[in-house]
């Protein structure tokens, strides 16, 4: 019943945008009210789920992505991101800025969780897309496809991390392994898959990127670079250095603090104002106007971001989710066959990675105690199947669709179709491998 309840939520929800053109964020918000009541959830607890999902979903994310956005303004305006766009086609050419823009997310999404590092990175896929006359969308889903891949498939990322501690994998192993896996899915979802979406026109509200400035006014490379990507040093080097603290508590807290996602967003703001702003001539008060108009930029894009938080909330609180794991756990099939597909089937349905993922693992756990499947392959398999098919109920679909200016239509045929694909492709990998290292 659970199921049916779903399905018949998310098929109202793309409607209601789709048909009848209302706004996104009432629209989450009239569909999480219509589950509630559905799945039969106490009138009282059903505010407490609004408020909680709501409530966690940006409290986790508005700081960085209302500083990753100032500072994208900034890095556009100030000419930073011109300058690493200019580079970035010496290099590479014009021909191959698709795969730059891959193995830029490949290295940036090692340390960085995907939602930090989205919003670290769009604006350079802003710039780059300005700089070539390019479509934001053939330039970013390279990208995107590397940072989501990291994300759920190699450890120190939340939900590999988790489940090799569930499964007692060996960590080392399930990185190799992931790498293996993680590449061949990079590559085919993102420079191979981005050429056909070259002539997918789109136009997004946000303006990251601002008219080409003469050479003698932009700031200098490693400026430019060290700039846009401090975040990324900031949090990957005390990531590094904490593994060299060994018990030294006080070193550990202070690296960690160091390197927070949050703190390192807020230490670079801080920089980046002096460097790319009033080191460049600009006044503070011109600054701070920038970071006021990006603020308004992405104000509806927090609010469907939260809304969307508050409907996932609704299906955990209600115990639908369980209902859905109860359901899934007597399918016979192989364990990584079956760690994937429930992996998979809990995407749909709660849009979380990361939560698909975890409950995915609590499901297929007893089952492994009967059987000699590879414990780091099981890490690898789930951790595709909980990427497969972002859609409606993910928060990072939005966030795509709302960021490069896409239709609904579009996003399912660039973002959705990616992210299927590097599900699908993990898969093959994960089973390619299972035959190797037996």
């Amino acid at each position: 019943m659970a199921i049916l309840i779903l399905v018949a939520c998310i098929i109202t929800l793309i409607l209601l945008i789709t048909w009848a053109k209302l706004n996104v964020f009432l629209t989450f918000l009239i569909i999480s009210l219509m589950a509630a009541l559905l799945l039969g959830m106490p009138l009282p607890h059903i505010v407490q789920s609004i408020n909680k999902g709501l409530g966690d979903m940006l409290g986790s994310l508005v700081i960085i992505i209302a500083l990753g956005t100032m500072l994208g303004k900034l890095v556009g305006v100030s000419g930073a991101a011109q300058k690493v766009a200019t580079s970035m086609r010496n290099v590479f050419g014009e021909k191959y800025i698709t795969w730059a823009m891959c193995f830029t997310g490949f290295i940036v999404g090692i340390p960085l969780f995907y939602n930090v590092g989205f919003f670290i990175m769009v604006p350079m896929i802003f710039s780059v897309s300005n700089r070539y006359k390019l479509p934001l969308v053939y330039v970013g889903i390279p990208m995107l496809a590397a940072l989501s891949v990291m994300h759920g498939f190699l450890p120190p990322h939340p939900s590999p991390t988790a489940l090799q501690i569930q499964f007692h994998a060996d960590i080392i192993k399930v990185f190799v392994y992931g790498l293996a896996v993680a590449i061949p899915a990079i590559i085919i979802a993102g420079p191979l898959f981005a050429t056909t979406l070259r002539n997918m026109k789109t136009t997004s509200v946000i303006a990251m990127s601002v008219q080409d400035m003469r050479d003698d006014k932009l700031p200098g490379l490693a400026n430019s670079i060290l700039s846009s990507l401090l975040p990324v040093l900031l949090i990957g080097l005390s990531s590094v250095f904490i593994r060299f603290a060994g018990n030294n508590i006080v070193l550990k807290n202070i690296l960690g603090f160091i390197g927070d996602p949050t703190i390192a967003m807020m230490e670079t703001i801080a920089i980046a104002t002096y460097t790319l702003g009033i080191r460049m001539g600009m006044k503070l008060t011109d600054v701070m106007n920038l970071y006021a108009e990006a603020i308004k930029e992405i104000a509806m894009v927090l609010l469907i971001i939260g809304s969307a938080g508050i409907l996932k909330q609704i299906f955990l609180d209600s115990g639908a989710n369980a209902q859905i794991a109860a359901t899934l756990q007597g399918l016979n099939l192989p364990p990584l066959m079956l760690g994937w597909i429930i992996a998979a089937i809990l995407r749909l349905c709660l849009g979380s990675a990361t939560v698909a993922g975890l409950t995915a693992a609590g499901i297929i756990y007893p089952v492994m105690q009967h059987t000699a499947v590879d414990p780091n392959l099981m890490v690898l398999s789930i951790g595709a199947g909980s990427l497969f098919c972002s859609h409606v109920n993910d928060t990072s679909f939005w966030v795509t669709k709302e960021y490069f200016g896409l239709s609904m239509k579009q996003t399912f045929l660039s973002w959705s179709l990616m992210e299927t694909l590097v599900s699908v492709i993990g898969l093959i990998g994960v089973l390619i491998l299972n035959t190797l290292v037996r």
